[in-house]
C-alpha cells in the first residue's frame, strides 16, 4: 500500500468517539474539582478595535473522559506527557457486555474473552452499558454511575497483566469496583446494599470476595506500576461499536507534570464496503 493508498482508505475509515461531552455540569470524580470556563475577553470588549473570545478553564484532571496516568498512584511512573505516544494507539478490542452486568456487579476474563479476541499486547475498552447514566443522557444518574456500577472480578487484575494489556477503558466512574475505593466509606448504605448482593450471587461476603488489603483499588496500585493504566468515563459512540476488533487511540495533553489527563479516544474501523448493484433480470 503506497501513501496515496493509506490516505484513501484512512479517509474513508469508519471512526467512533468514544468521549463524553465535556462540560461544567460534566460531574468529576466524587470530591475532585469540576470544570470551571470563565471568559477573560469577548470579540465586543476590546478597548482598541475588535477583540476575541478567550477564556481561561479551571479544572482537575478527572473531569469527563480522562486517562489515569502512572503517576496518579505511582510516584515513580511517568507522566502523562513523559508516555510516548505510540503507547496511546494501536490495535485492540471494544467488548460490550452490557447485558451481562448490572449494579454491584462483577465482570470477568471470561466475559470478555467469549465475546470477542483478546490478544497480547491490546488496548481494551470495556462497554457495561452505565454510560446510559451519565450525565448528559436522559436516563442519567450520578449515584448509580459513580457508587453502583459493575466492576472486575478478583482475577481480573492477573489476566490483564499476563496479557500485557496496553491500556484500559471503561464507560463507568472507576476500572476499579466501586467498593473497593473510597465509594465504600462514603456510601455505607449502598455498601451494604452491594454485600447483600455479592452474598445472595456468589454466596460470600464483597470482604470475604475482596480481602481489603488485596483488592482496594487494586487496578491502580497494582496495575499503574506495571505501566498498565486506564482511561475512565468513556461514552459518546461506543454502544455502536458492540463487540469488536479495532484500531484505538487516545490523546492526551502532553503535560510533561500531568498525573492524569482529560483526553479524545478514538476507535477506527475499516471503511464499509458497498454492496454491488443487483443486475436486472432480461426481458424476455
Amino acid at each position: 500500500m503506497n501513501n496515496n493508498q493509506f490516505i484513501e482508505f484512512m479517509d474513508n475509515a469508519q471512526m467512533y468517539d468514544l468521549t463524553m461531552r465535556l462540560s461544567v455540569h460534566t460531574p468529576p470524580w466524587p470530591s475532585y474539582m469540576p470544570l470551571g470556563v470563565q471568559y477573560f475577553k469577548r470579540i465586543a470588549g476590546a478597548h482598541m478595535g475588535q477583540g476575541a473570545n478567550g477564556q481561561i478553564i479551571t479544572t482537575s484532571n478527572h473531569v469527563g473522559t480522562h486517562m489515569d496516568g502512572e503517576i496518579h498512584f505511582y510516584p515513580a511512573g511517568r507522566s502523562i506527557g513523559n508516555v510516548p505516544l505510540r503507547e496511546w494507539v494501536g490495535p485492540g478490542v471494544v467488548v460490550d457486555i452490557s447485558k451481562d452486568v448490572s449494579d454491584y456487579s462483577l465482570y470477568t476474563p471470561k466475559m470478555i474473552t467469549d465475546k470477542v479476541e483478546v490478544r497480547k499486547g491490546d488496548i481494551l475498552i470495556i462497554n457495561t452499558g452505565y454510560h446510559r447514566y451519565s450525565w448528559d443522557q436522559k436516563t442519567g444518574d450520578e449515584i448509580r454511575y459513580f457508587v453502583m456500577h459493575p466492576g472486575p472480578s478478583p482475577d481480573f487484575d492477573d489476566w490483564c497483566e499476563k496479557m500485557k494489556i496496553k491500556w484500559i477503558g471503561v464507560d463507568c466512574g472507576s476500572a476499579d469496583h466501586p467498593m473497593n475505593t473510597i465509594i465504600r466509606t462514603w456510601h455505607p448504605g449502598r455498601f451494604q446494599e452491594c454485600d447483600a448482593k455479592m452474598k445472595k450471587v456468589y454466596g460470600k461476603s464483597f470482604d470475604e470476595i475482596f480481602p481489603l488489603k488485596k483488592y482496594y483499588q487494586v487496578m491502580h496500585l497494582k496495575l499503574f506500576p506495571k505501566g498498565i493504566v486506564h482511561a475512565e468515563n468513556l461514552a459518546g459512540d461506543i454502544a455502536k461499536l458492540g463487540s469488536t476488533r479495532a484500531w484505538i487511540g487516545c490523546f492526551p495533553l502532553r503535560g510533561i507534570e500531568l498525573e492524569s489527563s482529560m483526553c479524545r479516544i478514538v476507535a477506527w474501523l475499516p471503511p464499509k464496503t458497498k454492496k454491488p448493484a443487483r443486475k436486472k433480470a432480461a426481458k424476455k
